[in-house]
Protein backbone atom coordinates (compact mmCIF):
# COMPACT_ATOMS: atom_id res chain seq x y z
CA UNK A 1 0.00 0.00 0.00
CA UNK A 2 1.28 3.49 -0.83
CA UNK A 3 0.96 6.89 1.09
CA UNK A 4 2.44 9.29 -0.66
CA UNK A 5 5.92 8.33 -1.40
CA UNK A 6 5.72 5.94 1.28
CA UNK A 7 5.20 2.06 1.39
CA UNK A 8 3.23 1.02 4.05
CA UNK A 9 2.65 -2.40 5.12
CA UNK A 10 2.19 -5.15 7.83
CA UNK A 11 4.89 -8.37 8.38
CA UNK A 12 3.16 -11.09 9.80
CA UNK A 13 5.55 -13.73 11.97
CA UNK A 14 3.44 -16.32 13.33
CA UNK A 15 4.26 -17.84 16.77
CA UNK A 16 3.85 -21.16 16.90
CA UNK A 17 5.70 -22.33 19.96
CA UNK A 18 7.93 -21.16 21.97
CA UNK A 19 11.09 -21.64 19.86
CA UNK A 20 9.00 -22.05 16.15
CA UNK A 21 8.06 -19.51 13.89
CA UNK A 22 7.19 -19.00 10.74
CA UNK A 23 7.23 -15.13 9.08
CA UNK A 24 8.46 -13.69 5.68
CA UNK A 25 11.85 -14.75 5.46
CA UNK A 26 10.63 -17.84 5.85
CA UNK A 27 8.23 -18.18 3.63
CA UNK A 28 10.15 -16.31 1.04
CA UNK A 29 12.72 -18.95 1.23
CA UNK A 30 10.21 -21.96 0.75
CA UNK A 31 8.58 -19.81 -1.73
CA UNK A 32 12.20 -19.58 -3.87
CA UNK A 33 12.50 -23.39 -3.32
CA UNK A 34 9.60 -24.08 -4.98
CA UNK A 35 10.29 -21.74 -7.95
CA UNK A 36 13.86 -22.64 -8.33
CA UNK A 37 14.06 -26.29 -6.98
CA UNK A 38 17.10 -25.34 -5.07
CA UNK A 39 18.37 -24.43 -1.65
CA UNK A 40 21.08 -22.50 -2.90
CA UNK A 41 19.39 -20.77 -5.41
CA UNK A 42 16.48 -19.30 -3.37
CA UNK A 43 19.02 -18.31 -0.99
CA UNK A 44 21.11 -16.52 -3.26
CA UNK A 45 18.08 -14.76 -4.60
CA UNK A 46 17.40 -13.14 -0.55
CA UNK A 47 21.29 -12.47 -0.38
CA UNK A 48 21.39 -15.51 2.19
CA UNK A 49 24.17 -17.78 2.16
CA UNK A 50 23.64 -21.33 1.35
CA UNK A 51 24.62 -22.57 4.87
CA UNK A 52 21.85 -20.13 6.57
CA UNK A 53 19.17 -20.97 4.02
CA UNK A 54 19.84 -24.83 4.48
CA UNK A 55 19.62 -23.61 8.49
CA UNK A 56 16.67 -22.33 8.54
CA UNK A 57 15.00 -25.41 6.05
CA UNK A 58 16.77 -27.65 8.27
CA UNK A 59 14.85 -25.68 11.87
CA UNK A 60 11.65 -25.70 9.75
CA UNK A 61 11.82 -29.52 8.84
CA UNK A 62 12.75 -30.57 12.54
CA UNK A 63 9.86 -28.37 13.75
CA UNK A 64 6.65 -29.97 12.10
CA UNK A 65 5.43 -33.49 12.10
CA UNK A 66 7.27 -34.24 8.74
CA UNK A 67 9.24 -32.14 6.33
CA UNK A 68 8.31 -29.20 4.52
CA UNK A 69 11.56 -29.01 1.86
CA UNK A 70 12.67 -32.45 0.61
CA UNK A 71 16.14 -32.12 -0.85
CA UNK A 72 18.22 -34.32 -3.00
CA UNK A 73 21.67 -34.77 -3.12
CA UNK A 74 23.98 -33.45 -5.90
CA UNK A 75 25.48 -36.29 -8.52
CA UNK A 76 25.10 -37.06 -12.20
CA UNK A 77 22.05 -35.79 -12.14
CA UNK A 78 22.35 -32.94 -10.15
CA UNK A 79 21.12 -32.33 -6.71
CA UNK A 80 17.67 -30.31 -5.96
CA UNK A 81 15.14 -29.11 -3.58
CA UNK A 82 11.09 -29.67 -3.31
CA UNK A 83 8.66 -28.63 -1.02
CA UNK A 84 7.03 -31.81 0.25
CA UNK A 85 2.90 -31.56 0.07
CA UNK A 86 3.27 -30.20 4.16
CA UNK A 87 5.49 -27.47 2.68
CA UNK A 88 3.00 -26.35 0.14
CA UNK A 89 0.47 -26.13 2.82
CA UNK A 90 2.30 -24.19 5.41
CA UNK A 91 3.47 -21.70 2.65
CA UNK A 92 -0.32 -21.42 1.48
CA UNK A 93 -1.73 -21.21 5.18
CA UNK A 94 1.10 -18.29 5.96
CA UNK A 95 0.41 -16.52 2.67
CA UNK A 96 -3.70 -16.36 3.08
CA UNK A 97 -2.54 -15.21 6.98
CA UNK A 98 -0.59 -12.53 5.80
CA UNK A 99 -3.67 -11.09 3.09
CA UNK A 100 -6.16 -11.50 5.89
CA UNK A 101 -3.60 -9.49 8.04
CA UNK A 102 -3.39 -6.87 5.53
CA UNK A 103 -6.91 -6.60 4.94
CA UNK A 104 -7.64 -6.63 8.40
CA UNK A 105 -5.41 -3.56 9.75
CA UNK A 106 -5.74 -1.36 6.03
CA UNK A 107 -7.97 1.03 7.40
CA UNK A 108 -6.14 1.52 10.88
CA UNK A 109 -2.68 1.76 8.79
CA UNK A 110 -3.87 4.64 6.55
CA UNK A 111 -5.15 6.48 9.87
CA UNK A 112 -1.69 6.07 11.28
CA UNK A 113 0.40 7.18 8.05
CA UNK A 114 -1.80 10.59 8.05
CA UNK A 115 -0.40 11.27 11.42
CA UNK A 116 3.42 11.02 10.36
CA UNK A 117 5.24 14.21 9.57
CA UNK A 118 5.86 15.09 6.18
CA UNK A 119 8.82 14.16 4.50
CA UNK A 120 11.39 16.63 2.98
CA UNK A 121 12.74 15.34 -0.48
Amino acid sequence: MKAGNRTLGTRLRVVLEPDVAIGPGKADLLEGIRETGSIAAAGRRMGMSYKRAWYLIDSMNGCFRAPLVAAVKGGRAGGGARLTALGEDVLARYRRMEALTAAAVAAELKALARQLRKRRV
